[in-house]
């Protein structure tokens, strides 16, 4: 079975550089919305036998844009095991101005999250938010499915996926997050063990590339 993750486009507050997370949400940005289209024509030809998002509506407008341009009929189902890391205090702030004031949990959070200390924001520990969306994708082991999109968020997919992978929490981000709009894919035939065949996949901006050129 194969396994698609999408991190919703970009929105004002990635443009902002604010922190989003699991209660804070702002709009796709109208470039995002044009390269989700052209996600979605690029994997237009996949079918889909379910398409599961976040509920939040960042995630879900993503997953809905994703879905209008596949050659096969489906209905986004939303999940709240699927939402975007809970980030306390976090929520809304400027990421530069965090940065300052905490910048070795900043650090932390950015390449080493065994150091990140949840409770100093009331966030989510990274155990919690990454085992929500792990036990969430290991419950659909008993169907018989061959392609699955789940359309999620940049912090906790990134650091569920790696995990899924094998990498332990020193690891989860040690080599960056996941791009907005990017795909990733992992493939598995007991929900044990998970092979990556694709990270953080932009090709379809190449569309965009070649016209400028």
């Amino acid at each position: 079975m194969k396994l698609y993750f999408v991190r919703h486009g970009k929105t004002q507050w990635n443009l902002e550089g604010r922190f989003q997370g699991a209660n804070g949400d702002s709009p796709l940005l109208e470039t995002s919305i044009e390269e989700l289209h052209l996600l979605g024509k690029h994997m237009a030809h996949i079918k889909f036998d379910k398409i599961f998002s976040s509920d939040l509506p960042r995630a879900m407008a993503t997953a809905q844009i994703i879905c209008s341009e596949n050659q096969y009929s489906s209905v986004v189902e939303p999940h709240t095991e699927l939402r975007e890391w809970q980030l306390g205090s976090l929520e809304g702030q400027k990421i530069s101005t965090i940065t300052a004031i905490y910048p070795h949990q900043m650090e932390a959070f950015r390449h080493n999250l065994a150091k990140f200390n949840n409770s100093i924001f009331g966030a989510e520990s990274v155990y919690n938010t990454t085992r929500r969306t792990i036990d969430f994708i290991k419950s659909q082991k008993e169907q018989s499915y061959e392609n699955l999109l789940f359309v999620g968020h940049g912090a906790n997919l990134t650091a569920s996926l790696r995990l899924l992978l094998g990498y332990d929490f020193a690891q989860l981000r040690q080599q960056g997050g996941l791009t907005n709009g990017s795909v990733t894919i992992l493939e598995t035939q007991d929900f044990e063990h998970f092979t990556l065949l694709d990270w953080n996949n932009v090709d379809h901006l190449k569309t965009i590339e070649t016209v400028s050129v």
